[in-house]
């Protein structure tokens, strides 16, 4: 499966192992892991709650990877995404992506990246010493996918 949604952690040399086993034409792997911050908008962060759809998540992950491929042909991809309760410096989603050369295995994992980031449909909640707050989408966010030639508009002007 090129995508997984779950509660459980994973091991990053376990995924990125058998991502390489299922094509051994390919030269060059490229990976993204994204964690929990301990620190944001300057309040420390207990705790990240992550929410989705289960299904609906699923499939808008499987789009993002069907249109990775459609830009480079030949990629292999892999989002592993977790949800629920998570600590700071936890692991919260993984992508990998697999080419010929590196050029296209980077590129690909950036933009898949950009892609999930603004477009796949999780919630995210901090609990600060403040109390929870909800995280807003991020103007930034939308940038990034703004240069693969996506729009968003996700974020509200004064997030960033």
């Amino acid at each position: 499966m090129p995508v997984r949604v779950q509660t459980e952690d994973f091991d990053l040399t376990t995924e990125v192992a058998q991502l390489r086993a299922r094509n051994p034409a390919i030269g060059a792997v490229a990976c993204f892991v994204g964690t929990v911050r301990d620190l944001n908008d300057g309040s420390t962060i207990a705790s990240l709650e992550l929410e989705h759809y289960p299904g609906m998540t699923e499939k808008a992950l499987e789009a993002i990877v069907e249109e990775a491929q459609r830009r480079w042909s030949g990629i292999e991809v892999l989002i592993v995404h977790r949800v629920g309760k998570l600590a700071p410096l936890d692991q919260i989603v993984l992508v990998a992506t697999t080419s010929k050369h590196r050029g296209d295995a980077f590129a690909s994992c950036e933009f898949v990246m950009d892609y999930l980031k603004t477009e796949a449909p999780f919630w995210k909640k901090e609990e600060t010493e403040q109390g929870a707050r909800w995280v807003d989408a991020r103007e930034s966010d939308d940038t990034a996918l703004a240069r693969w030639g996506v729009a968003s508009g996700n974020a509200s002007p004064e997030s960033s």
